[in-house]
């Protein structure tokens, strides 16, 4: 495809209807409704910006069918414009290509086996037994510990460190500043101190899976922490000793899963939330942002906890109120044959 993309080639290559509009009209780039000029393609997923519509300026629209009568301009029906326009956006998106080959500042272990096509950045270390696949690539400052495993092509953007025994699969993306295949946080008390667990298992990452920046990820105290195939996490992220995660789940910037807990296939977890340790999530489980998790849950479907945001003279009120609420259920008898104490 050219550089600059024809408006019907891009409906061609991903499926989209075009509306009006030339063909032959050449696309720069995508922007937001309000931002797009005459040459990039805006979309509209969102009903909230629908508004938009009239005033935009944008070459053509990706939208959904509904929509198109209402659109001043041509338009690109799809349906599911994000996804549309996700698929679009690649046509714009910058690649750096790194070269194959090694940088003479990197360090490599003489038993490390670090395939020929795959490009390792400046000041790099590859330790002991660790395995780097066919076009894989490794920033600068990346560190790959004792027996671990980079799949093919697989990318770590920059100081990314992979402590040990931590084995990704194929296409693996990982953001600058992660660390997998730490220590979990495994601690037994005897009598008036600390003991160390010892941490033996490893991290197994599926295929496609993100992993953001700064996020960490726990390799197990006896098994392995896994996610399976395109999982993909934020930034800023905490995953604990032998949790699982299944594939195609996403976890959104801050969350926190707790140690041996699992993760189901289809799953949601929004920003800032919890799930507490050694507890079940089923499959298609949707958490809403800043919930925590106290208990299994066995069924799909949203969950939410926490209270929303109001005035703090309100807030206080309510606070004070919510410390009486088991007197006040006690004194209605609500829920008595629950209660245990």
């Amino acid at each position: 495809m050219s550089v600059q993309p024809a408006l019907g080639e891009i409906a061609a290559r991903f499926g989209l209807r075009l509306v009006g509009g030339s063909a032959e009209q050449p696309i720069s780039g995508v922007a937001t409704l309000v931002a797009a000029d005459a040459s990039q393609i805006g979309f509209l997923a969102n009903p909230r910006y629908r508004a938009q519509l009239a005033a935009t300026r944008a070459a053509a629209v990706i939208l959904r069918e509904p929509d198109a009568a209402d659109c001043p301009r041509p338009c690109l029906v799809a349906a599911d414009p994000y996804v549309a326009f996700a698929h679009v956006a690649t046509l714009f998106e910058p690649v750096a290509t790194a070269p194959a080959g090694i940088h003479p500042s990197a360090i490599i272990a003489a038993d490390a086996h670090v395939d020929t096509s795959a490009s390792i950045g400046p000041l790099c270390v590859i330790e002991a037994g660790a395995r780097i696949e066919a076009g894989a690539t490794l920033g600068p400052h990346c560190s790959v510990g004792p027996r671990c495993v980079v799949g093919a092509q697989s990318r770590l953007v920059a100081r990314v460190t992979l402590v040990q025994d931590v084995r990704l699969g194929r296409r693996v993306l990982i953001h600058p500043g992660a660390v997998l295949g730490a220590d979990g946080f495994g601690l037994a008390f005897e009598g008036d101190h600390w003991i160390k667990v010892p941490q033996l298992g490893g991290v197994v990452i599926g295929d496609d899976c993100e992993i953001g920046a700064n996020t960490t990820i726990d390799r197990g105290a006896l098994g392995d922490t896994v996610l399976e195939e395109d999982v993909r996490l934020d930034n800023q992220i905490q995953i604990a000793h032998n949790v699982r995660i299944g594939a195609h789940s996403a976890l959104a910037g801050c969350a926190a899963v707790a140690g041996s807990a699992s993760i189901g296939r289809y799953c949601l977890i929004g920003g800032g939330a919890g799930i507490l340790g050694h507890l079940n999530v089923a499959d298609r489980v949707t958490v809403t942002a800043m919930s925590l998790v106290t208990h299994s849950i066995r069924e799909p479907g949203e969950y939410s906890s926490g209270t929303p945001i109001q005035p703090n003279r309100q807030w206080r009120r309510n606070a004070a109120r919510f410390r009486h609420l088991d007197e006040i259920a006690r004194r209605l008898g609500v829920g008595a044959k629950d209660r245990t104490e």
